[in-house]
């Protein structure tokens, strides 16, 4: 039996930062554990490293869904970080923080103390902005964090063009999504350091791991939290580390706090007896805490990927399919850290309004100068771009759940993807908005011909039936354990991120937004990390 005051399960984006902040106390004892191994893979610091990254067991969970009507019956990858960092090691880099009216909805939703105003300070707490480097302030921004965001290290013609096709379209440019409203276009801002991805062990895990009140144990598997006989309390973990059959025990004397993301933080406590009783006994678990809204709720951002040829422009279809084009690359990173190697999976970012009806942004765009039939296959030998397009307020809900009572056995993951009417016509409207940008005059130089889904395709149902053939995840999991009030039934933690019905049980990941932000994840994720390690730290002293 090993005791520890906290242990955090999953040593992710949010589970390093946790560690961080519970072990800064040098009277806490804090334990992380990590299924995933160390982050010491050379492909995880070289930004386009992620192509290497996805789909590889050494950093990947390898998820898939179920097979998803609303993509036709097809079933798609669903990466997940499985190392140091977690997804923060794989993920695209962007750095976004979504619009106001989410965390005012949040708050509404009967969660206090989550509006923007209220979770501002947060975001601001671990920033370290580029554009405070030379001085001054921001009250939007801040600096000397352990989140560093810098500005891209490259840029295309073809992105300039099209941002200035998008401003002809009525999307004016912008160079800071993150100021509460992030209508307009620009170039992402990302969470890399001279050219190297920033990742959350970078960040949070490594400047600390010699404390001595920290102990981090990676490859190893959680399998269950432990809770009392009468199911009140949880009292910690059962794990078991790769290569041995020993099942071993870390008990915490105040919590377990949960940060395995929006498919391990729920799959976990379903084997554990904390979910809806039909789920678990369906499955061979004795139900210990009846919570019906683990695993519900489940939300994601579907990208449909439209795809242009084009002419008279350079494109990385061209530099990657040329033996010179790779060598350029590789130096060019080498000597300078710049160049295409540095490049995040997208570049340009476009938030625009699907129709005139929406009071914000409502659609996200991630433009590249590349293009490729599926994630992990070579690019095309044409030149071409891609201006992916998501519905950055889905209203189809899904799903995790697990399949069995066999805890390394993968849950069952159904997002049900534009099986609201709602997002499919979304879907359609986000289609002809991105003929409509690429039509403007800025882009007419370089003759864009559409590829995908195809200039054929134009009702309403026809555009709806592509979105199902050409849709993909982006990576943006959320709300399968969401927060709410004790007298929302469909809620798993309350305001304080504390478990309903089950004392020494918090949770501070992902999973428990109540609704998807309007825009990437990662950072949000680490904002909720950031309040619920100061939530459990002042809940001690109480």
């Amino acid at each position: 039996m090993e005791r520890y005051d906290y242990v955090v399960v999953g040593a992710g984006t949010a589970g390093c930062l946790l560690a961080n902040r519970l072990s800064a106390d040098p009277s806490n004892r804090v334990l992380l554990l990590e299924a995933g191994g160390q982050d010491d893979y050379v492909w995880i610091h070289i930004p386009v490293g992620y192509l290497y990254c996805i789909g590889n067991p050494r950093t990947d969970w390898l998820f898939s869904t179920d097979a998803e009507p609303g993509l036709n019956g097809r079933s798609i990858k669903y990466p997940r970080g499985k190392v140091l960092g977690g997804c923060s090691s794989i993920n695209g880099m962007i750095y976004m923080r979504g619009q106001r009216r989410d965390y005012d909805e949040w708050a509404a939703l009967g969660n206090p103390g989550w509006s923007w105003d209220e979770v501002l300070p947060y975001f601001l707490r671990h920033e370290d902005y580029h554009g405070l480097d030379g001085g001054g302030s921001d009250p939007l921004h801040g600096h000397g964090g352990e989140w560093r965001v810098e500005r891209p290290r490259i840029r295309w013609d073809l992105l300039d063009a099209f941002q200035q096709a998008a401003a002809q379209a009525g999307i004016p440019p912008s160079s800071d999504f993150n100021r509460g409203d992030n209508f307009g276009c620009g170039y992402f801002e990302v969470n890399q350091k001279r050219g190297v991805r920033w990742n959350a062990s970078k960040a949070f895990l490594h400047p600390v791991r010699q404390r001595a009140n920290l102990t981090v144990i990676s490859s190893a598997h959680v399998h269950r939290l432990t809770l009392t006989e009468d199911g009140r309390r949880v009292t910690g973990v059962e794990y078991r580390r790769a290569g041995s059959a020993d099942l071993r025990t870390a008990q915490a004397t105040h919590e377990v706090v949960m940060a395995a993301g929006a498919v391990g933080t729920p799959h976990l406590l379903e084997l554990s007896g904390i979910g809806a009783p039909s789920v678990l006994q369906a499955a061979g678990i004795r139900p210990r805490v009846a919570l019906p809204g683990v695993g519900e709720n489940l939300q994601d951002h579907l990208q449909l990927r439209t795809i242009y040829k084009v002419r008279n422009v350079v494109t990385l279809n061209q530099q990657a399919n040329s033996l010179f084009g790779k060598l350029r690359m590789g130096l060019d990173y080498a000597l300078f850290k710049r160049g295409p190697m540095t490049m995040s999976p997208s570049q340009l970012g476009v938030f625009a309004r699907s129709d005139p009806g929406q009071a914000t942004a409502n659609v996200e765009y991630h433009v590249q100068p590349l293009s490729l039939d599926r994630f992990g296959e070579p690019l095309h030998a044409f030149p071409a771009f891609t201006a992916s397009v998501c519905n950055l307020r889905p209203a189809s809900r899904g799903s995790v759940h697990l399949q069995s009572s066999d805890p390394t056995a993968a849950p069952a993951i159904r997002p049900n993807y534009l099986t609201a009417e709602e997002d499919r016509r979304v879907a359609a409207d986000s289609i002809r908005l991105t003929r409509r940008i690429v039509s403007g005059d800025a882009l007419k130089p370089f003759s864009p011909q559409e590829y995908l889904p195809g200039s054929s395709v134009q009702s309403d149902e026809e555009l709806a039936q592509a979105a199902g053939d050409i849709g993909t995840t982006i990576f943006h999991p959320v709300g399968t354990c969401r927060m709410g009030p004790a007298s929302d039934r469909g809620s798993v933690v309350d305001a304080r991120l504390q478990c309903h019905g089950v004392a020494g049980l918090r949770i501070g990941d992902a999973s428990v937004m109540p609704t998807i932000t309007s825009g990437n994840t990662n950072s949000p994720t680490l904002m909720i990390a950031e309040r619920a390690a100061e939530m459990i730290l002042a809940d001690r002293k109480g």
